[in-house]
């Protein structure tokens, strides 16, 4: 195992709707079931481990695009839509934030006791990583939220997540583990850590951190080893609005343009399903992209809330009846796929490659923040048709990002506040 990364995040509050957080259930099941049937339970827990997929993946489910609350959502819904099928997918989540995180070592107990896996180890794992995150790399976080993910093989990977109120702007740090290539949780475990600087931090995972291991490890009796070494760091703003330094433009024009310009026959022959409108094309082909793309492809996380905007209405309001239609054409792809009939699913990737394939003659509009901005105006002006819907209301009040009015509390999952 070793721990594949992190990311700095603005430290946001709120409950997601009910209305959202069902959508995203049912989407990221989509989602996952589509990269294992594609790339395997190893292919799904790599992705997991690199904060840039995981952030862009909370994106195009509908989360604000830079929000802590992506973690939240993300494995509140993954545990959701995963665990009833466990057996079937071969996927186990286990933890979550708060109180369920101190579940994780009982639920991994669990899963041992009915696959056959070694449970006592997996807990070990799991506390060991929390361990090495909230003691041994002191940066001022503190970890709230503690998700551990094994498949049916015994590979694993971990999301945690602590929050730094101390400084002068709250804030959150993920960090992503796995078991992949991890031979100790004290010589560089770490897959990735998503945060912003925080001053000077005490890591006594580091390989500088040696002489310090040696003289605290002697207390205890016990053999130092190196530190850690973090791999990949996604870092993102505190401000609300997606600008067009946050998003590859010529990826996302040339979604656009191939939404936009191919006729409505086209896509019927492409992807073997009658009625697709161009506006459906983009979220898929985002989606598709989410499946199929390589790492290289998620350093913009801001370029995927184009897929199904945000809860917050940034950089869009979520349209609804998009999101509907996305999930249905993603669900038959998979199900067609699992009977043997891979054509559909075939076709989703075949409009990544079309969009990649287009960017490569494709110029962005010299006017970046012109350009987004007509895409949001393109939004607002199909609100009602799209069934757009945010924490601000419905329809054309969605757009709106002036303070949201109150949510009915029977509307709020309990499980996926941020």
């Amino acid at each position: 195992m070793h721990k594949s990364g992190t990311a700095d995040l603005p430290l946001y509050s709120g409950p997601i709707p009910s209305w959202l957080f069902e959508r995203m259930t049912t989407l990221s099941g989509a989602i996952v079931e589509a990269i294992v049937l594609e790339h395997g339970h190893d292919g799904f827990l790599q992705r997991l481990a690199d904060p840039f997929w995981f952030q862009s993946f909370g994106a195009v489910l509908g989360m604000d695009w830079n929000s802590s609350g992506v973690a939240t959502a993300v494995m509140g819904a993954l545990k959701r839509s995963l665990n009833p099928r466990a057996h079937e997918l071969g996927l186990y989540v286990c933890g979550g934030k708060g109180k369920q995180s101190l579940q994780t070592p009982a639920e991994l107990l669990a899963v041992g006791e009915r696959t056959g896996l070694d449970g006592t180890h997996l807990a070990y794992c799991s506390r060991l990583s929390a361990k090495v995150d909230n003691t041994a790399v002191q940066d001022g976080y503190q970890l709230y939220l503690h998700s551990f993910v094994v498949s049916r093989a015994g590979q694993w990977a971990v999301v945690q997540q602590g929050m730094n109120t101390a400084a002068e702007t709250a804030s959150a740090r993920r960090y992503h583990w796995h078991s992949e290539a991890l031979t100790s949780f004290v010589d560089e475990p770490h897959a990735a850590i998503c945060g912003t600087s925080q001053g000077e931090i005490l890591n006594l995972v580091a390989h500088q951190a040696r002489p310090a291991q040696a003289a605290m490890l002697q207390v205890v009796g016990e053999e130092p080893e190196r530190m850690l070494r973090e791999i990949r760091q996604l870092v993102m703003p505190t401000r609300k609005d997606v600008k067009a330094k946050d998003v590859d433009l010529k990826r996302l024009g040339a979604i656009l343009w191939l939404a936009q310009e191919k006729q409505p026959q086209d896509f019927e022959n492409l992807l073997l399903l009658p009625g697709l409108g161009p506006r459906t094309v983009q979220s898929l082909a985002l989606v598709s992209e989410v499946i199929h793309g390589t790492p290289a492809r998620f350093s913009d996380p801001a370029r995927f809330s184009f897929a199904h905007g945000g809860k917050g209405a940034r950089p869009f309001a979520v349209p609804t009846r998009v999101y509907d239609e996305t999930i249905r054409t993603l669900q038959t792809a998979v199900e067609r796929a699992k009977l043997g009939e891979p054509d559909r699913q075939q076709a989703l990737k075949k409009l990544t490659m079309m969009a990649q394939a287009a960017e490569q003659n494709f110029t962005p509009h010299e006017e970046e923040d012109d350009a987004l901005e007509a895409v949001r105006r393109h939004e607002r002006q199909n609100a009602l048709l799209y069934g757009a819907r945010s924490i601000h209301g419905t329809g054309l009040a969605a757009a709106s990002k002036q303070v949201p009015r109150p949510e009915n509390p029977a509307e709020q999952h309990p499980s996926a506040s941020n």
